[in-house]
């Protein structure tokens, strides 16, 4: 079994459609290489910011190939893995493994919020399903499951359980998860406005979600925090944390792809229930960011450019 490198700043890609709603298949390819070019160091697919509840079956597939077929071995794309039932997870989690993914993302089954027991056995056959490398991802917030620290070392029985996506938004759990299993278990910060903290507290990576319209500005956050250069990483943190914020609201995938859409390099197309932002709201997005892109740090130089090219159809 490989262990995937779980470190750095992995994208959780949005999903794109085009006007029909259709997945944006072309789009994919370049926007997954765009971050890769810009140092993004492994691609999650099919995560909460990828709309995943919203996708049929094969066509989460199909999101995972292209993702593939971008990146080739540059970088590992991981797929996130959820859905009602556990047979469905297990079932995708194998599709990932042929298709060429290199890791899963496991998360908690939708709607249903079981005891440790249940939930124990459900990670436990989505990670068995394959010999991947496989992260799981704790977000208590969204799933109403939280995964402690003791039922964690439950599953480190599971020997290709390598990393953990921490979203509980509290960064004590970060330190004791680090401590706790040191170099066994990889800590990712999971909430785009806890990853300097979490850095800082040892976290070895980021499942970022403003880093799809801002790659340059991610990439060079963690770059400053893991070097411990803090002035020049408060600095960074504190012009970008507005707008890593918009990561933490309900309507998280509506904003992200709304920034996407103005800074050139996707669109705001989200699947219903979801709706696009309403015209007061995206507009006072639109007033935010442009304050943010009139005082840009010096390290996006290249990004903005990039983004242009990028705008999907």
């Amino acid at each position: 079994m490989k262990k995937a490198q779980w470190a750095g700043v992995f994208p959780a890609i949005t999903t794109p459609f085009t006007q029909d709603l259709t997945v944006d298949h072309e789009f994919i390819g370049r926007h997954v290489s765009w971050l890769v070019d810009h140092g993004c160091t492994g691609i999650v697919a099919l995560g909460s910011l990828g709309e995943s509840a919203t996708l049929e079956f094969e066509e989460k597939v199909e999101v995972l190939e292209s993702c593939v077929a971008a990146v080739g071995k540059r970088v590992p794309v991981v797929a996130g893995i959820a859905g009602l039932g556990t047979a469905e997870c297990v079932a995708l989690a194998r599709r990932a493994e042929g298709v060429g993914c290199e890791g899963i993302m496991a998360l908690p089954p939708y709607v249903h919020k079981g005891a440790w027991r249940e939930m124990r056995a459900h990670f436990s056959a989505v990670i068995d399903a394959t010999d991947l490398s496989c992260m799981l991802y704790n977000n208590p917030i969204a799933y109403g499951t939280d995964v402690t620290p003791d039922q964690l070392e439950d599953l480190l029985e599971h020997e290709n359980l390598h990393a953990v996506k921490e979203s509980s938004g509290d960064v004590r759990r970060v330190t004791n998860v680090v401590a706790r299993f040191g170099d066994r278990l990889n800590v990712f910060a999971g909430l785009d406005d806890m990853i300097a903290e979490a850095i800082f507290m040892g976290a070895s990576g980021w499942i970022a979600g403003l880093v799809n319209a801002l790659p340059a500005e991610s990439v060079e956050l963690v770059r400053l925090a893991k070097e411990g250069r803090i002035k020049e990483a408060r600095a960074l943190y504190d012009w970008f944390l507005p707008l890593l914020r918009l990561d933490t609201v309900p309507e998280f995938v509506q904003y992200i792809k709304f920034i996407q859409q103005e800074l050139g390099c996707g669109t705001a197309y989200v699947r219903p229930p979801r709706l696009e932002l309403e015209p007061s709201l995206a507009a006072a997005t639109r007033e935010l960011l442009q304050s943010h892109m009139d005082r840009r740090p010096a390290v996006a130089t290249q990004s903005m450019a990039m983004g242009h090219e990028l705008t999907a159809h």
